[in-house]
């Protein structure tokens, strides 16, 4: 039977809890599994000011929410999401910002027989400072080895941990040995609550970019669409009038009716060098450097001979 100082203290958690939901509109659902008491200190702290972290039962939260949904019956969302081993962080903060502070307070953590890898491990070849009485434990588990100036010496590259494969007792045992802690635990965001919808955390990492990405793939989908079916829509008018332009350019073209859209592109089609002015400047400077090295393998009387013609070309600049 539970005692009277527990019950004070589950009734005071529960009036925390629902001061929490009077006061925030935006909450994070986050897990707290391998999370112990010191870490979550420690991360209360960084959060102050920024965020409340709540823990309690899912039994209690439960039941302070259907109290609550009397009046606000969009916290039902909330109900589906209390699962495992979960805590509320509330906040009046931007959700992106204080997201990313909740996720980068990890600390490292040794690897436990049972868990689920984080991620792949590969022991690499080199001198190990474990000792030579060690080396059947390592042949147990299939790693070559060799006595090197009296400690042990892996021979080959080997792969001890696959992410999402649970690590065995052996490989945990290994890796304690070495003193490596491959893993890293902290509150992990699982769902992010904000006026009365509950949506998944990968939404915060949208920038405006991307945003603005897909609505123009939608606008154009929505342009494409009206001009196969020949129904104009705002977005497809100006594809429209290019599309009229350009069906106007080619009869004038084939035809004495012309426009003024149109006079400079028959004057190109009646006289192409009459433009062709357009690309000397560029033409004449790709061929400067080779008459340039040209000229220095003539002979003297050569360069006399070619001094005037040099002068003629640099009067035709002065007439441009």
């Amino acid at each position: 039977m539970a005692s009277k100082k527990s019950k004070d203290r589950k009734y005071e958690l529960a009036e925390e809890l629902e001061s929490h939901f009077a006061e925030y509109s935006k909450l994070f659902l986050v897990t707290v599994d391998n999370v112990g008491s010191n870490q979550l200190h420690e991360i209360r702290k960084d959060l102050r000011g920024h965020a409340v972290i709540y823990c309690g039962k899912n039994t209690q939260i439960r039941r302070v929410i259907r109290k609550l949904m009397v009046d606000r019956p969009e916290l039902e969302c909330l109900l589906a999401k209390l699962k495992l081993n979960v805590a509320l962080v509330f906040t009046h903060g931007d959700l992106a910002t204080v997201k990313d502070k909740i996720e980068e307070n990890k600390m490292p953590s040794a690897a436990k027989a049972g868990a689920l890898a984080q991620c792949d491990l590969t022991l690499e070849k080199g001198i190990t400072p474990l000792e030579p009485s060690q080396t059947s434990f390592l042949q147990a588990l299939n790693i070559g080895t060799k006595i090197t100036k009296g400690q042990i010496e892996i021979i080959n590259d080997t792969k001890i941990l696959t992410q999402g494969v649970r690590v065995d007792a052996s490989q945990a045992a290994l890796l304690q040995k070495l003193n490596i802690l491959p893993f890293a635990y902290g509150l992990i965001v699982v769902g992010v609550y904000d006026a009365g919808s509950v949506f998944e955390p990968a939404v915060l990492s949208i920038s405006n970019s991307d945003i603005l990405s897909m609505f123009n793939a939608g606008v154009r989908n929505v342009a494409a669409v009206s001009l196969a079916l020949n129904t104009p829509t705002v977005v497809s008018v100006p594809y429209s009038i290019l599309l009229a332009f350009r069906n106007l350019l080619a009869i004038s073209c084939e035809t004495e009716f012309t426009f003024k859209g149109a006079e400079d592109v028959k004057k190109y089609l009646a006289d192409p060098s009459a433009f062709a002015f357009a690309a000397a400047p560029s033409g004449g400077a790709a061929s400067a450097a080779p008459a340039a090295a040209a000229k220095k393998k003539k002979t003297t009387t050569e360069e006399e001979e070619m001094a005037p013609a040099a002068g003629l070309f640099d009067g035709g600049d002065d007439d441009y």
